[in-house]
């Protein structure tokens, strides 16, 4: 995984540094585990990864799975696909960054938030396992885990999250 995904970790981090730098917020989704991964690494850059050693002020991060009165609206009445879509239309803005965790690369929810950014010029980073799946041809930056072990590539995600968000909190300072 160091191996393969550092060089684009470095890119992920500068392409977050510039946005945030510059105003725009940090977007994140994802489904189940990816959820969860979402959450906490937005929950790292408004909080912050480490107070102790690096105390800094709050990065504008919003992780698009915590809004549970809005995703079962949206859900019920329009369906489940386009819970991610509705809310990048909304609060998206160009400059911003959208980063889509999806193990399969493929989940048509966090595609459809990919192709709403993409609509709206917000950058993609996108973390999957190996080969990326759809996401892979709508990623400005693609960190493909190798990998094809749902909880192996989650382990790795959240790893190279933290790495990103220690490098995020350094360019941001």
């Amino acid at each position: 995984m160091v191996e393969r995904c550092s060089e684009v970790a470095e890119d992920a981090a500068q392409m977050i540094a510039t946005s945030l730098n510059a105003g725009g917020k940090f977007l994140l989704c994802g489904n189940g585990g990816s959820a969860g991964d979402a959450q906490h690494l937005a929950a790292e850059f408004v909080s912050c990864l480490d107070h102790k050693a690096h105390p800094r002020p709050g990065l504008a991060a919003l992780a698009l799975t915590t809004d549970t009165s809005f995703m079962t609206a949206h859900a019920n009445d329009f369906g489940f696909d386009g819970i991610f879509e509705r809310q990048i239309e909304t609060l998206g803005h160009a400059g911003d960054v959208l980063l889509c965790l999806s193990t399969s690369g493929t989940s048509k929810n966090v595609v459809l938030a990919a192709l709403a950014a993409r609509d709206k010029n917000i950058k993609i980073i996108s973390f999957t396992g190996e080969g990326g799946g759809d996401l892979a041809a709508l990623s400005d930056v693609l960190i493909a885990v190798p990998s094809h072990i749902t909880m192996h590539i989650q382990e790795c995600h959240i790893a190279i999250g933290h790495a990103i968000t220690a490098r995020v909190e350094t360019l941001c300072s």
